[in-house]
């Protein structure tokens, strides 16, 4: 069985299935979360195994875009960099596909593309389409969306910052040739 997506440099799909479905092959996971919870994010345990995994929220999707475009300039060889949108689950156990998610997905592909990264699948498109479509207006529907609300803060915390570079990256597991990583 093929990993899906695995023809694409850039790839997309939603929470911890969608990256086992897509990162499998991956250099490395960017997991995007428009409003971490405190102590939230992905367990590096329940993804796969031998990529980096780095944390992305809307301020820092763009550091995090360039981080994994940096590891492709260390590494010097192509990388493949899934790019999972976290989503949320329903009181009853269903997913919820959450909007802002998209948006940070989308915020890391488009800064992909703008550095020259541009090999994407389809699912990814969308989610830069989206990004870029929307940009303007990112701040705005994050503070609208269930999360948004939920989390009750100012548009103006939720601005992806085009001027962030990437020192401003978390890195949740190294890649496995941790002597040529980004930090």
């Amino acid at each position: 069985m093929s990993d899906e997506q695995s023809h694409y440099q850039v790839r997309f799909d939603w929470g911890v299935a969608g990256a086992v479905a897509v990162g499998r092959d991956a250099d490395v996971i960017v997991w995007a979360d428009a409003i971490v919870p405190p102590g939230g994010g992905p367990d590096p345990a329940q993804l796969p195994p031998a990529c980096a995994i780095v944390a992305a929220d809307v301020r820092t999707a763009r550091a995090a875009g360039a981080w994994a475009a940096a590891l492709q300039l260390r590494l010097r060889r192509r990388v493949a960099i899934a790019v999972i949108a976290a989503g949320d689950v329903r009181a009853d156990g269903s997913a919820r596909f959450a909007v802002e998610d998209q948006l940070v997905a989308g915020a890391v592909i488009a800064t992909l593309g703008n550095l020259g990264i541009d090999a994407t699948s389809p699912e990814a498109a969308v989610a830069d389409a989206a990004f870029r479509g929307l940009e303007g207006a990112v701040g705005h529907l994050v503070t609208a969306s269930v999360s948004g609300r939920a989390a009750s803060r100012p548009a103006s915390a939720f601005r992806v910052d085009a001027g962030l570079d990437e020192t401003g990256v978390v890195v949740l597991r190294r890649h496995p040739d941790a002597g040529i990583m980004p930090a």
